[in-house]
C-alpha cells in the first residue's frame, strides 16, 4: 500500500519519518535553531535559537512525541493520498506547504501576543498545520464523502468532520483548554487553505477572473 501512495504524499511520510529519529537521536536541543520560536524570543535565555525564518517551514517536520507522528501522518494518509490525486503532485505540495507557514504565520502572532502579555518563549513543533489544511480541503471538494473518526469512531460526512474539528479548535484555542497545543496554528492551516481554494477557484476576497476584453483591429 506504501509504495502505491501517491509521489508527494509518500516523500512527506518520508520526511517525517526520518527528522524524527533524527529528534530521537541527536535530541530536541540539537534541532532547536528548527522549531519555530515566537518572535522577540532570542533574549530569552531559554528560548533556544529564537526565531529564524527557515523556521517557518522546517517546524512543520518535526513531533513531540510518536503519538503525535502517528496521527498526522495517519491523517496524511487518509486526506492527503485523494487529494494529491485530484490535483495533481505541484499543486498538491505548493498547498500543503502554503498550509504550514500560514500555520506558522498564526503561531507566530499568537505567540508575540502572549508574550507582550508576560507569557513564556515556548517553540512549536509538528506537521498539523498542514494536516489541518488538508481537512479542510478534503471537506471542500468531497463534503459528502463519509469519513470515519479513530477517537470516537463515528461516521459522518467530510463537510461536517471540517465544521466539528474547527470549531473545537476555535473553542479550545479561545478558552486555553489543552495548553501546549497550537490550536491557532491549527486553525491558521485551515484559514490559508480555504484562501488559497479561493484563490484557485477565481471566488471572493480575489473576485472574479476576468478574461481579456476583445479588441477591434482597423
Amino acid at each position: 500500500m506504501f509504495a502505491n501512495l501517491p509521489p508527494v504524499t509518500r516523500a512527506l511520510m518520508i520526511a517525517n519519518g526520518l527528522v524524527f529519529v533524527l529528534q530521537l537521536t541527536l535530541g530536541d536541543a540539537a534541532l532547536a535553531a528548527f522549531e519555530l520560536w515566537p518572535l522577540g524570543s532570542g533574549n530569552d535565555p531559554y528560548a533556544g535559537s529564537g526565531f529564524l525564518p527557515w523556521q517557518l517551514l522546517t517546524y512543520g517536520f518535526m513531533h513531540g512525541g510518536f503519538a503525535h507522528l502517528l496521527f498526522n501522518m495517519l491523517a496524511l494518509l487518509m486526506f492527503g493520498a485523494p487529494l494529491e490525486h485530484t490535483w495533481g503532485d505541484r499543486r498538491f505540495l505548493t498547498y500543503y506547504l502554503v498550509c504550514v507557514v500560514g500555520a506558522a504565520l498564526c503561531q507566530l502572532a499568537v505567540g508575540a501576543w502572549t508574550m507582550s502579555q508576560g507569557g513564556e518563549a515556548y517553540p512549536t513543533v509538528g506537521a498539523s498545520g498542514g494536516i489541518f489544511g488538508l481537512l479542510l480541503a478534503y471537506g471542500m471538494l468531497f463534503p459528502q464523502q463519509r469519513v470515519m473518526l479513530l477517537i470516537p469512531p463515528i461516521p459522518m460526512k467530510a463537510r461536517t468532520l471540517v465544521i466539528v474539528y474547527g470549531v473545537i479548535e476555535l473553542l479550545m484555542g479561545i478558552t486555553g483548554t489543552m495548553p501546549g497545543v497550537a490550536h491557532f496554528a491549527h486553525l491558521g492551516g485551515m484559514l490559508f487553505g480555504w484562501l488559497l481554494i479561493r484563490y484557485w477557484r477565481g471566488q471572493p476576497p480575489f473576485g472574479k477572473r476576468r478574461p481579456p476584453r476583445p479588441r477591434i483591429v482597423r
